[in-house]
């Protein structure tokens, strides 16, 4: 029997469970079960995944009489577009799925993504189950029901919010993440940290390295705080009219670098986020709004386990301040024009601001670029 905890985001007759803990993929089956509406699922994943988890996951699903097909999609960050989402939309037809099916996304937050928007517009909406095997999936993405794929205009343009029925974060598959997908995924727990909980990111300060190198009780700790706070925010805001828009901090520098390179790559998803984090202390900092020693902390912080703190991580590109600044005015959060940012007065203490000058922005991205 595995060892977990159970925290609720709570939705009305919308609320699910999140269970945290090891050797959920191993009794996937006995969890899904109570709140599948018959027992058949599609499982949604990629090949590298699969390769890790998949068999695990069918053994819990023959353990508990549920029936399942599998659909096996490409990896890495292009697969969130329009065409790999036809073609899962697609097969999943021709399986015949019904509205009492479900889809199970077992994956990081590509897949868990993808098949929660494909959940959203099949037969105007079935449910979908997250099994995230990712650290950034764990602590983020797949909560708060967000789904969404990526446009050549920006990430994550094109989507809904449609939530999950249950989430399971299995902490015993971080150990099978290569060390860069890892440190992308700790950029996002250390975003909790620096948006809304001052304590939390100073016991990141004492442990993230602990965290890195594999330590149990560290990853625990770091999903279950991650996942109570989102559970929080998305209880209380759950279609991020107000303080869910928080946990953007970091992604509006941090998109617009993934649109920048492509979405190939170049950068991951949390690296860019970390530039990201960085950028957004830095601007507060030049606009007199956070100490320096703040900045100077996250950008300290990140840099010792192992991130990139600036756009030097892929040498040869040439960067422009303009065209990064030109991505950010597509961001979901533009507002009447005007960008959106998220931007802290210290450490745990993020907010939004639409005041924000163009050129301060561009000079901030300048300086940037030239470091």
């Amino acid at each position: 029997m595995s060892s977990h905890e159970r925290q609720r985001v709570a939705l009305g007759e919308r609320s699910y469970d999140i269970l945290v803990g090891d050797d959920l993929i191993a009794e996937a089956g006995r969890h899904m079960a109570p709140v599948l509406r018959r027992k058949r699922v599609f499982v949604i994943t990629d090949t590298t995944v699969a390769g890790l988890h998949l068999a695990a996951l069918e053994r819990a699903l023959d353990e508990a009489g549920i029936a399942y097909e599998t659909v096996v999609l490409p990896p890495g960050e292009r697969t969130k577009d329009f065409e790999q989402l036809e073609t899962l939309v697609e097969r999943l037809l021709e399986m015949r799925v019904e509205r009492d099916d479900a889809l199970v996304a077992l994956g990081g937050g590509v897949i868990g993504d993808l098949t929660g928007f494909a959940a959203a517009i099949l037969l105007r909406g079935v449910d979908f189950i997250q099994i995230p095997t990712t650290l950034l999936a764990q602590v983020d993405s797949a909560v708060g029901g967000k789904t969404g794929i990526n446009s050549k205009h920006g990430k994550n343009l094109i989507g809904c919010f449609h939530q999950p029925r249950l989430v399971l974060a299995d902490t015993d598959v971080l150990s099978t993440l290569p060390r860069r997908e890892l440190l992308a995924g700790y950029a996002e727990v250390v975003k909790y940290g620096l948006a809304y909980d001052p304590d939390f990111f100073t016991w990141l300060e004492g442990h993230g390295n602990s965290l890195i190198e594999g330590d149990r009780d560290a990853r625990r700790h770091a999903v279950l705080t991650g996942c109570a706070v989102k559970a929080a925010v998305v209880a209380e805001d759950e279609r991020e009219a107000g303080t869910r828009a928080l946990l953007n901090l970091g992604h509006t520098f941090g998109h617009a670098i993934e649109v920048e390179t492509g979405y190939g790559g170049e950068f991951l998803h949390g690296e860019a986020v970390a530039v990201g984090l960085v950028m957004a202390f830095d601007l507060s900092a030049r606009l007199g709004l956070c100490p320096a020693e703040d900045a100077a902390r996250v950008r300290r912080h990140l840099a010792a386990v192992g991130l990139s703190t600036g756009l030097d991580a892929t040498g040869g590109r040439v960067w422009s301040a303009p065209g990064l600044l030109a991505h950010m005015a597509r961001d979901k959060k533009v507002k009447d024009g005007r960008i959106v940012f998220v931007l802290a007065r210290g450490i745990g203490r993020a907010f939004l601001s639409d005041q924000v000058d163009p050129a301060d922005v561009e000079a901030l991205l300048t300086s940037a670029i030239a470091a």
